[in-house]
């Protein structure tokens, strides 16, 4: 696991994960435990799962509390990450208004306990801030193309929301936040049904199933491998309390749908066929992150090349539906 020097060290040492039994949010746990801080994660397991953290659980430097931030809480913590919420399309959709307001009111609940606990709080955003983007690649002062009336609008909406939330919180009390747009990640600990375009293409890859697209397969992805993404987030932490974002963190390596379905049929020696569905409604046709700002005040950018983590990511799917298969 990465570690990474932090200016912060000597000032912060218990840290709150929200989300933290999620896909992300297991491995900044994993991290920051790593780093020897103390970790509180919380989690309502709707989309989480406890198996992600089971290897921590026993550890004196780590607790984890069932609880849903749509409840304030208080606890006493220096440093707050925020990536509770649902976040692939399946999962936001099935809930849209629970999903808003996991996003709106979990995010003022958090802030309130940030500026009660004087803590720097970090939030998780996304690049489904940009919507539809009618640039490309999407920078930091884009301020998007986003249906606030489609299916997607609860998921989207809300976290452009909590951006508001943020700044506004910043400018009248002067909290430390510090605000990262994720683009497409993947890596263990996904959810083999979590409906996200890699799980689906490796899962049906494996299965020898015909793998899906929605449209053409033409719409473009940028896909970052999560250790990535995990230590851009380490690294905003670390930094002055005047780096506040927002900041893209994702690879701008741009990729054809088609073309991540060619290579994971190649990569697993799948027989799958492909086959086209009809286009998701209000489904983004490009999406890529400039990721200049993040070069230049965090030192960060994306170093695994995507089929070296595409592999990682097959061989965990792999075993997971062994161990299904198998009744474990």
């Amino acid at each position: 696991m990465l570690q990474f020097p932090s200016n912060r060290s000597n000032f912060l040492k218990k840290i709150l994960v929200t989300g933290g039994a999620g896909f992300l949010g297991s491995h900044l746990c994993e991290s920051l435990l790593t780093a020897n801080y103390e970790v509180i994660c919380v989690d309502n397991l709707s989309t989480g799962r406890i198996e992600n953290i089971k290897h921590l659980l026993d550890l004196s430097n780590f607790i984890f509390r069932r609880h849903d931030v749509r409840t304030p809480l208080n606890v006493k913590v220096d440093a707050i990450f925020n990536f509770a919420s649902p976040a692939s399309p399946p999962a936001y959709q099935a809930d849209p208004i629970g999903t808003l307001f996991t996003n709106v009111v979990g995010a003022r609940n958090l802030l309130e306990l940030a500026r009660r606990r004087d803590a720097v709080i970090v939030q998780a955003s996304t690049s489904e801030v940009y919507g539809d983007p009618l640039v490309s690649p999407q920078r930091e002062d884009y301020f998007g193309n986003v249906s606030t009336i489609g299916p997607r609008a609860c998921y989207d909406e809300g976290k452009r929301c909590a951006e508001t939330l943020f700044f506004d919180y910043h400018r009248l009390y002067g909290l430390k936040i510090k605000v990262a747009r994720i683009f497409n990640t993947y890596g263990p600990r996904m959810r083999p049904d979590d409906g996200r375009v890699i799980s689906n293409f490796i899962v049906q890859a494996l299965r020898n199933e015909p793998i899906t697209i929605y449209g053409s397969g033409l719409q473009t992805r940028s896909f970052c491998y999560v250790d990535n993404l995990i230590g851009g987030f380490r690294k905003f932490l670390d930094t002055s309390d005047a780096v506040t974002g927002p900041i893209n963190l994702g690879n701008p390596t741009e990729l054809t749908v088609i073309d991540l379905a060619e290579r994971i049929i190649r990569l697993t020696n799948s027989k799958s066929p492909i086959v086209h569905l009809l286009p998701a409604v209000d489904d983004p046709q490009q999406r890529r992150p400039d990721v200049s700002r993040a070069a230049v005040q965090l030192g960060w950018r994306p170093y695994v090349d995507v089929e070296d983590g595409l592999l990682s990511t097959i061989a965990y799917f792999d075993l997971a539906l062994r161990h299904a298969a198998a009744g474990n």
